[in-house]
């Protein structure tokens, strides 16, 4: 299989110095002379031959010569430049290039619908391919963004919904789940010459049937984590509570009037609301 080979083209401004001396000189054999057919001859294969072989490069772009279907090699300096007037001059730009692609609905890896795009920095590598291996490089890097974007879904969970398991996520694993992506589009759009610099997913969530639910279950999910950490610090305050009690000797308590203080302690700790002081002018048995 062929691959770029870089060729260099004759200096433009010698060659436009040659064909401006030709086409004047044979102007003014044509106008002062009797010789009038071989001003004309100068003049016609001046514009033939000359300058068709005229082109410009601009910086980072590229120029691919081809000679009736031959790939002669491509042009990467910048400037001004002749070739063969016969070849074919198609121009590909080198400069890097951003795609935001479309956001696409796939299933993650637990089989949730989720709407995911990716953005995706890329530039051309090699012309030969770009030009040659593949019908338009342009829809190539498109097609084959949103494929690798779905593979990476398959690939991983939106989430985990446990505690249990520290599985990477597609929205924990930042790092680990865009240099995936990249390896994914490196390896796919080798063949078109694609170089990728950079890739990453640009948004992320929920398809909206399951997006209503799935906030419904995370805020559950926070609303138990929060009840935990509030039980657990209570527990603790009434363990103090019951060993300074205990320690200074202020009271003593058997079981069940620790049992009864422990209940109200917990009550009033782990309660929505504040609690409301009722004061007890009796015993503690009133």
């Amino acid at each position: 299989m062929k691959t770029e080979h870089v060729t260099q083209s004759f200096n433009g401004y010698l060659f436009l110095t040659i064909s401006l001396l030709i086409f004047f000189s044979g102007l003014g054999i044509i106008l002062f002379t009797e010789i009038r057919w071989l001003g004309v001859v100068l003049v016609v294969l001046d514009s033939l031959f000359l300058f068709p072989g005229f082109f410009l490069v601009n910086p980072n772009e590229s120029k691919v010569l081809l000679l009736f279907g031959e790939y002669k090699g491509t042009v990467k300096d910048n400037g001004f430049f002749w070739a063969n007037p016969f070849y074919h001059k198609k121009r590909i730009s080198l400069r890097a290039q951003n795609f935001d692609s479309e956001r696409i609905k796939v299933n993650d890896k637990k089989g949730n619908p989720i709407m995911i795009s990716g953005i995706v920095v890329w530039r051309v590598k090699d012309t030969y391919k770009a030009a040659f291996d593949v019908t338009d490089y342009h829809s190539f890097v498109k097609v084959q963004s949103e494929a690798a974007l779905r593979e990476l879904a398959g690939s991983y969970a939106y989430d985990n919904m446990d505690d249990e398991g520290h599985e990477m996520t597609l929205r924990s694993g930042h790092d680990e789940v865009n240099h995936a992506l990249e390896t994914q589009l490196r390896a796919r759009l080798a063949i078109a010459g694609i170089e990728v610099i950079e890739a990453r997913i640009g948004y992320l969530a929920y398809a909206p049937e399951i997006a209503s639910a799935m906030l419904r279950r995370q805020q559950a999910e926070a609303v138990v984590a929060a009840r935990m950490k509030i039980v657990e610090g209570a527990v603790g305050m009434v363990e103090q509570a019951l060993l300074h009690l205990s320690k200074k000797a202020i009271i003593e308590l058997d079981e069940e009037k620790k049992a009864a203080m422990v209940s109200n302690l917990m009550v009033v700790l782990c309660s929505d609301k504040d609690a409301t002081p009722i004061v007890n002018a009796g015993t503690l048995h009133q």
